[in-house]
Order: structure tokens, then sequence, then C-alpha cells
């Protein structure tokens, strides 16, 4: 019996000493194995830029009747690369029309239509990207950038300027301001899954007292010269079907920046964050850096920082 008593001991400290061993061998194997995935927070970096496009447009669309920093060629609103068009300046709705397939001096091709509907602005006098009140609501039909299909259920814009600057020549002392909304989904190519996106943003125009970009209330602005910031959050599902958040801070977008020989109108954000929360997993931050005019970012996670270029 003490025998027994003895191999039943030996027994028990054995499983428990090989239990302990497989415990600290997961706990090792899951070390050994940080999170390297960056492909989602990089799609969501796509969708920034998507939806900062077509803001860029719209407000030149709007300015000016043009989407000169997106055209091929020519100067009027007519000359845009082969298949595109802008039509209804003047008027309440202005179209884009890429047709079905447009290569843009971005380098990047579109197809479809983006709508844009000028009707809402308070007061109606405000007519222009400019004006305080201005309102901007967009649409699109099979509209397809790079071979992602976007599909929008809305996006707003509204210039939140204070009213007192309406009139001004020159307005000096308190930037542009819009307030943007937006709840977008994008079919991403090869059947590379759904990514959606819902926002609250702010976007200033930083360099509004440079006579070169901002002209005062009855010139249009000239977006070859702007500088804008852009904050806020924003949530979704991504490519993999989990939820997410993100923070954008103090996103930076200087259209005098051309890092791209190729698509010299090709103006990545510079500086600022994306703090982006895929489901359970940590924490991804997206960096642009520190203001280089480059196509160059970094994505944190856990501590370990890995490079990505900028498509």
């Amino acid at each position: 019996m003490k025998s027994n008593k003895i191999i039943f001991g030996i027994t028990t400290l054995v499983l428990a000493g090989s239990l302990m061993f497989t415990s600290c061998r997961k706990r090792d194997k899951q070390e050994e194995e940080p999170d390297q995935e960056t492909s989602t927070a990089s799609d969501n970096a796509n969708m920034e830029n998507i939806s900062s496009d077509m803001d860029a447009m719209g407000s030149e669309a709007a300015e000016t009747g043009t989407v000169g920093e997106f055209r091929s060629s020519g100067t009027d609103m007519l000359s845009m690369a082969p298949g595109a068009t802008v039509t209804g300046f003047g008027s309440s709705t202005i179209t884009v029309d890429f047709g079905t397939g447009t290569t843009c001096k971005d380098g990047r091709t579109r197809s479809g239509k983006l709508i844009y509907d000028l009707s809402q602005s308070t007061p109606s006098t405000s007519t222009f990207y400019r004006h305080p009140g201005f309102k901007l609501v967009i649409t699109s039909q099979n509209y397809v950038v790079d071979g992602y299909s976007v599909t929008i259920a809305n996006k707003t814009i509204q210039n939140t300027t204070p009213l007192s600057v309406g009139g001004q020549t020159v307005f000096t002392g308190t930037n542009l301001t819009w307030n943007i909304t937006a709840n977008i989904s994008v079919a991403k190519p090869n059947n590379g899954g759904t990514v959606t996106w819902t926002c609250n943003r702010t976007k200033e125009l930083i360099n509004t007292n440079d006579v070169q970009c901002y002209h005062g209330q009855t010139l249009p602005i000239t977006w070859n010269k702007a500088k804008i910031k852009i904050n806020g959050t924003a949530s979704g599902t991504n490519a993999k079907g989990e939820q997410y958040t993100v923070t954008a801070t103090d996103l930076i977008r200087d259209f005098t920046c051309t890092p791209s020989t190729n698509y010299p109108n090709r103006h990545p954000f510079i500086s600022g964050t994306l703090a982006y929360k895929p489901g359970a997993r940590p924490t991804r931050l997206f960096d642009y850096g520190n203001g280089g005019c480059d196509l160059n970012a970094t994505v944190t996670v856990n501590g370990v920082t890995y490079a990505i270029t900028l498509p």
C-alpha cells in the first residue's frame, strides 16, 4: 500500500510537471510569434486616401469647375484625360464622369461617376467651398479607383468656419474649417474582401493666411498651394471581418509635395498618425512621418515597427 502511494505521488508529480512544461511551451510559442499583421491598417490608410481624394476633387470642382489636380491634360473643365468630363459648374449639381476608365495626373485609374450636390448650403448664398455654411453631399455611380470599387452610402462636407469671415477680401487669424461625415464601403480587387468605413472628421486649411493659397471670400482657393490637416475618428469592418476603430491625429496633406517623379500630382499625407484597433488585437499605429515629402510610412504593432511604402 505504501509502495502504491509512492508510485501515485510520483505519477502526479510527473503529470503536473508535464502540464507545466506544456503550458510554458505554449506561452513561449506565443511570445515567439508576435502579431505582424499590418495589411488591415494599410487598408484603412487606403480608405483615408480614397476619401480625401473625393474631398479634394469636390472642393476644386465646387470652387472652379475643374479638377486640375487630377486631370491628365488641359486647363478648362472639359479637357480632362480621355473619357472624363466635369459638368454642372454654376448649378446645384456637379458631376465628375471618368467614363469606363481614365488615368489621372496622380497616376490612379478611375472609372464611373462622382456626383456633388451643392443645394443644401445654409445660407443659400454660400455657393462655394470657401464660404461658411457651404454644404457638399457626395454620391457615386459605379466609382472604381485602381480596381477598388467604392460605394458611398452617404458623404457630407460642411464649411464650419465662423460666419464673421464672410465678405472679407483676405481673412486672417482663423483657418477655414470643414466637418466631414461619411459611410463608405470598398470592395478590394481580386476578391480581397470588403472594407466598411464610417467617419466623423474635421478638415482645416492650415495655410489660410498664405495669400498664394487663400485669396479671400470672393476668389477661389488655389488648391495646388493648399496644406490641410485632418483629425477625427472612424470605425467599420475590415476585410477580415473584424470590427475596428481608428483615430486620426493631425494628418497633414501638402499639395505642394510631389514625391513621385512618375506621378507629380500624387500628394500623400506627410505627417500625422492613425491609431487603428482591429477587434481584440493590439492597436496598429500608422505613422506618416514628420513632414518629409516622401512616400514612406511605418506601422508599429506591440512595439515592433514595420516600414511601409505608400501606394
